[in-house]
């Protein structure tokens, strides 16, 4: 188990652990805890902040216990199809902070031999191979977040501000019934997009997403449509409200119904009956029109 911090340092490397049904996430932290392995307690001042997935949510209160906060991704509630907004910008807030944990692990995939899965033999040695790869990582690779004290209060103070908001394009989707509208769906590209739509410069784009992630994520995204020859479609379902149908990241037989309207100068974004990706939607609309892939 790894622990870094949020500029993408990593802290320790505890494990390996075996992986079976009696070693999921949550089991695997409270016995580190418990056993105070390399006196992490110590670690920790009262009210830190840790942020888990949702693999951990067994050890919330045991941590709670110790006067540790935890921040950890929403859970759908019975019956629903997506998260509420107040849950969604939840969670988003989250994910804003974690994403760090996964660039890690991307990091760490990028030596040979952790790249894939090791043969059994290695087995005894993966723990220490894995805590040379990252003595070497905290030595050489750049932090994954570098920025100063100033800049990041002014970020985590819009993102909150934002949180907060109601989303009143998803409310306009719900009472006018848009999402059972019939219409003339249209095959986007770089060549033909919705003509009145904003075009924005990319520190325009990263306003909008409140950093990077988003950007990358958006262009892999597009090409994996594109090998897939899957197409975003878009119908016009009013003055400056498109509507748009795209596939599914996580499961290819599924597809979303995402809507956006927009001005001169602002975008705004609803969903309804698909899972919330504001941010992503945004993105692929826009690197259509700006680099035409």
């Amino acid at each position: 188990m790894m622990f870094v911090t949020t500029t993408g340092y990593i802290v320790s490397v505890i494990g390996p652990y075996l992986c079976n049904s009696k070693n999921n996430d949550a089991k695997i932290l409270n016995s580190i805890f418990k056993n105070n392995l390399e006196k992490i307690k110590e670690w920790f001042d009262k009210d830190d902040v840790v942020v888990v997935d949702r693999g951990f949510r067994d050890s919330i209160d045991l941590l709670e216990e110790f006067g540790i906060q935890t921040k950890m991704p929403s859970f759908l509630k019975r019956n629903e199809k997506q998260l509420s907004v107040e849950d969604g910008n939840t969670t988003r807030l989250v994910t804003k902070v974690r994403w760090v944990v996964e660039s890690v692990n991307g990091r760490i995939k990028q030596w040979r031999l952790l790249d894939k899965v090791l043969p059994n033999s290695l087995i005894p040695y993966a723990g220490e191979y894995t805590r040379f790869v990252s003595a070497i990582c905290n030595k050489y690779r750049p932090p994954l977040n570098a920025g100063n004290e100033t800049d990041d209060l002014l970020l985590g103070t819009k993102m909150l501000h934002m949180s907060k908001k109601k989303n009143e394009l998803m409310e306009r989707v719900s009472n006018e019934n848009l999402h059972s509208r019939s219409g003339r769906w249209q095959k986007i590209d770089g060549n033909d997009s919705v003509e009145d739509f904003p075009k924005l410069s990319e520190e325009d784009i990263r306003d909008i997403t409140l950093g990077v992630y988003q950007v990358k994520l958006a262009k892999s995204y597009t090409e994996e449509h594109l090998e897939n020859d899957d197409y975003y479609e878009v119908m016009q379902q009013g003055h400056q409200l498109i509507r748009v149908r795209m596939a599914s990241r996580h499961t290819s037989s599924k597809t979303h119904n995402l809507w956006i309207t927009y001005d001169d100068c602002c975008i705004k974004i609803g969903t309804v009956l698909a899972r919330p990706v504001l941010e992503l939607l945004v993105l692929v609309v826009i690197f259509r029109q700006l680099y035409g892939f």
